[in-house]
């Protein structure tokens, strides 16, 4: 590697942070200019979420289709312990993604012996399982939810309205993206990333593969419990029809769109994917229409995004656009910017 391409690496890094910071800077006015929050706040929770299952699915190659029972875990966690037992918020606040990381892997133990498709179904079943103890069991709702979940407060500042539940949501997506960086250019994220090239190849290298696995499941669910606890203090009530499996479907489809295995893969594909189904349901209220128009037009929505994005962009849009980037900084000629020698990752982390 050339002098001046060593040199580009460092430039490249402090850009990226730059952008990161500036990106977060417009997200933290964008809330100070809206009447209403709800949609705002659903996405950057949604984009909490997608980046702990891009971890899951794109850096460790795994699948999971039930990333909502581990939302369900978080807001169940805040629900149950405020409402039924009368703990602190903010306690239970914290725990939200403890109980969230410590569920996923006591039942990423026997799961993750699966692969493909077997994988993805025993964890829509977690998924359906949880739903239906949701709705038989009167401590976690009883089929008729838990309402009434108090405010949180840390100490005298109570949490009042929405605008502190939005700088809430973006500090999380703050922090968990700063630990998915970290994580992935860690040396245990380079041991992950062997999994999803091959799993028999990182366990020759001296990879523990399924200890691997069950620590990313864990990461990936306190994600998820950290979002399900800031949802339910914000609503302030969690049913099982709170956390339906469609809504995990559309966090793989975000994770796709976004692009698997990238840090902002999980921002960019919540954010594109529910502009795209809040404009369908614009259309759905339109005068005329059925009252079944809403969740047809939902479906048929994931439908055509997922055939668009796989036909034209099939490893979505993150890393489609950083590697058209970086198609046009080669072309430049040598004394335009940088030297033909820089080399830039393909996956924008």
């Amino acid at each position: 590697m050339s002098t001046s391409a060593v040199r580009v690496r460092p430039a490249i890094g402090r850009v990226r942070w730059i952008v990161a910071v500036a990106v977060f800077v417009v997200l933290g006015l964008v809330p100070l200019v809206l009447t209403d929050l709800t949609f705002f706040i659903q996405t950057v929770l949604a984009a909490v979420v997608v980046t702990g299952l891009s971890l899951f699915m794109g850096y460790a190659g795994q699948v999971s289709l039930g990333q909502s029972a581990f939302v369900a875990i978080g807001g169940l966690t805040v629900a149950t312990l405020t409402v039924n037992l009368g703990w602190p918020p903010l306690l239970t606040f914290v725990l939200a993604p403890i109980l969230g990381a410590a569920v996923a892997a006591l039942i990423g133990w026997p799961l993750l012996r699966l692969r493909g498709h077997y994988l993805a179904f025993g964890t829509l079943a977690v998924l359906l399982i949880l739903q239906t103890v949701m709705a038989t069991v009167p401590f976690l709702g009883g089929g008729v939810g838990i309402f009434g979940i108090p405010p949180l407060s840390i100490g005298p500042i109570v949490f009042t309205g929405q605008l502190p539940y939005a700088y809430l949501a973006l500090a999380a997506l703050a922090a968990v993206m700063v630990a998915t960086h970290n994580l992935v250019n860690s040396r245990f994220g380079r041991g992950i990333r062997a999994l999803a090239g091959s799993e028999t190849a990182a366990a020759s290298s001296g990879v523990p593969v399924l200890r691997s696995k069950i620590v990313v499941f864990a990461i990936a669910g306190a994600f998820a419990g950290l979002a399900g606890g800031i949802a339910a203090f914000f609503t302030p009530f969690v049913s099982q029809d709170s956390y339906p499996p469609l809504a995990s479907f559309g966090y793989v489809v975000m994770a796709m769109i976004g692009g698997l295995g990238t840090l902002w893969g999980g921002v960019v594909g919540a954010v594109a994917i529910s502009l795209w189904l809040q404009l369908l349901s614009s259309l759905a209220a339109l005068p005329g229409l059925p009252p079944t128009a809403g969740p047809i037009l939902q479906y048929a929505g994931y439908g055509i995004v997922l055939v668009v994005f796989l036909l034209l962009l099939p490893h979505g849009i993150v890393p489609s656009v950083t590697a058209a980037a970086a198609r046009w900084r080669r072309r430049r000629p040598p004394g335009a910017g940088r030297t033909v020698h820089e080399e830039v990752p393909v996956d924008a982390r």
